[in-house]
């Protein structure tokens, strides 16, 4: 699908279903799921697109979109509230962020999204911003912490991580989603970082957002 070494927007669109969809006919809603396919497959970026339907009361799907540019997010997004669809949706929660290299020399930077690998079961959308001591702690400290946080990672090879970057383009300083098809493997994983040196400087009020890989078609007529 794509070079890896290439640099990429993600954009991470969550949104809430409005009720009044579920009244619509069936056959309606096949048809608009069908317009909304079409429309996101022919735009030329990179998409995926899960369901959290049931695992949370604040959003309903995400679309998982990857440009070489933020006006061709936007277009694409523009086409969708064009859809019959696009009037029956609410945006909920909005991340953006890019692939750049890493400060650290061992992280892992596996962009299981870019690297066109199958998509896994699930991804966990985690968006988080360290604490102003992080910055503050000496180059050489910092790559000492994150040589144990990737140390613990590495023993979650089912686990695929892509790292992206919101400094100076949204809220917060960081953009995890990962990939995994077991949902306690990442559990596990979370688990012992927390108990690593790292999670000193994370703040923890900001949502880790799970998420079930479902197809356009599908999930939009799993929507009522």
């Amino acid at each position: 699908m794509s070079d890896n070494s290439e640099q990429y927007y993600f954009n991470f669109s969550f949104f809430k279903v409005d009720p009044k969809w579920r009244w619509m006919a069936d056959l309606a809603k096949e048809e608009s799921a069908k317009e909304v396919e079409n429309i996101i497959n022919n735009s030329g970026i990179m998409f995926r697109s899960y369901s959290n339907l049931g695992l949370r009361d604040d959003t309903d799907f995400l679309f998982w979109f990857a440009a070489k540019t933020i006006e061709e997010i936007q277009i694409v997004i523009e086409k969708l509230y064009k859809t019959v669809f696009g009037k029956y949706i609410i945006p909920s929660k909005t991340y953006l962020s890019c692939t750049r290299s890493s400060l650290y020399v061992q992280e892992q930077k596996a962009h299981g999204f870019l690297t066109g690998d199958e998509p896994k079961k699930h991804v966990i959308v985690y968006p988080f911003t360290k604490t102003r001591e992080w910055y503050l702690l000496d180059k050489e400290k910092r790559q000492e912490i994150m040589d144990e946080h990737i140390g613990i990672s590495k023993k979650y090879p089912q686990v695929v991580l892509n790292t992206t970057y919101s400094f100076g383009i949204h809220d917060q300083d960081f953009m995890l989603a990962f990939e995994v098809d077991d949902i306690r493997d990442f559990q596990n994983l979370i688990m012992e970082l927390r108990e690593s040196e790292v999670s000193k400087y994370v703040q923890n009020d900001i949502p880790m957002i799970v998420s079930v890989k479902k197809d356009i078609i599908p999930l939009i007529i799993s929507l009522g």
